[in-house]
């Protein structure tokens, strides 16, 4: 990973040694020589293999206000799908006594600081910054942040009227069930969560927060931990821009996710593997029209090592988005340990 020092890194990070830092062209990618190959092919079939289980768990675990009923139910209920996603986890602080409005300051001031970051960055080097993965995921954590806001808004109205005497579908249940329940806080709880399901809106937040997470800390830790030690022993610095720009999005990220009331459910590492799929097959179309340089030199096939590398970048997927899974659930664990009463479990 040594040798792509450069693939993480925007233009604007080193627009004086640009010439040094952009690796040569190798083998013309526009000629059909350089596509049908054994080379290709593995890449391919390791394609297809991720595009295929990824799409497996999307329709096996996907809610989209779907419900099955369980047998085992004492009550006769229902058992709701790993995947569902409720209106009011998008807005909802995972703690009773934080108010929406907290939620909603964060997302505004983390949208506006990347946005900011993001303009920069495009009037410095125009849109082939685009060209990089650090960029896709750069912007994608750019939208989450603003639906983010927008959704959080919409939440804080609703609470407003609840709060002020006014009946909304998506409280309602939630009051009469509290009117109701003489029971444990769990069972509150979760009857918070048994409100209205999701629109097409918040079900976009959630898949969008499951993919950065696996996204940011993939390229930041490509950043902090192999290209700045290497950076380091030939002595080029870093200017602020891209410093922010790794790690700013891991700490607003991380913030939002310590805040939020958002379930992480594993099997959306699909979203994952489907977003870096994208990048690949960008990379792919635009190579095979234009003969120009790869962003990461891992990605040139005409490496005899390009399936190894390919196979190494997949995994490398697993213990990105693992990470962050663990300090949801950890999240969870300790904030219902320490703060029992005013704990809200998004299940």
């Amino acid at each position: 990973m040594a040798s792509s020092s450069s693939s993480l890194l925007s233009p604007s990070s080193y627009t004086e040694l640009k010439d040094a830092w952009h690796p040569s062209t190798t083998a013309n990618t526009t000629e059909s020589s350089y596509w049908f190959n054994w080379r290709v092919m593995i890449c391919c079939i390791w394609m297809a293999i991720a595009t295929v289980i990824t799409a497996f768990l999307i329709f096996k675990y996907e809610g989209f206000r779907r419900k099955r009923s369980d047998g085992g139910d004492v009550d006769g209920g229902e058992k709701e799908w790993s995947g569902n996603v409720y209106e009011d986890e998008t807005w909802r602080p995972c703690l009773r006594n934080i108010h929406p409005a907290w939620l909603l300051a964060f997302r505004v001031v983390a949208f506006f600081v990347l946005l900011v970051m993001l303009i920069v960055i495009g009037l410095v080097d125009g849109p082939t910054i685009f060209f990089y993965y650090t960029q896709w995921t750069f912007a994608l954590i750019t939208l989450y942040f603003g639906l983010g806001s927008l959704l959080s808004l919409h939440g804080c109205y609703q609470y407003n009227k609840r709060a002020a005497g006014d009946r909304v579908d998506s409280i309602e249940a939630i009051d009469s069930e509290r009117a109701r329940s003489k029971g444990a806080d769990n069972t509150i709880q979760q009857s918070q969560y048994s409100s209205n399901p999701a629109g097409f809106w918040g079900y976009v937040f959630q898949i969008i927060f499951q993919m950065n997470a696996g996204a940011v800390l993939l390229t930041d830790c490509v950043f902090w931990f192999i290209i700045v030690p290497f950076l380091e022993i030939h002595d080029y610095s870093l200017n602020v821009l891209v410093i922010n720009m790794h790690s700013l999005n891991a700490i607003f990220l991380l913030g939002d996710a310590a805040l939020n009331s958002l379930s992480f459910p594993c099997f959306r590492i699909a979203y994952f593997f489907f977003w870096t799929i994208a990048y690949v097959i960008f990379q792919w179309a635009l190579h095979s029209l234009v003969h120009i340089w790869w962003p990461y030199p891992f990605l040139d096939l005409s490496s005899h090592y390009a399936p190894l590398w390919y196979f190494s970048v997949a995994v490398m997927h697993l213990p990105c988005y693992g990470a962050f899974a663990l300090l949801v659930k950890l999240k969870h664990r300790l904030l219902q340990r320490w703060f029992p009463e005013s704990y809200q479990s998004p299940r």
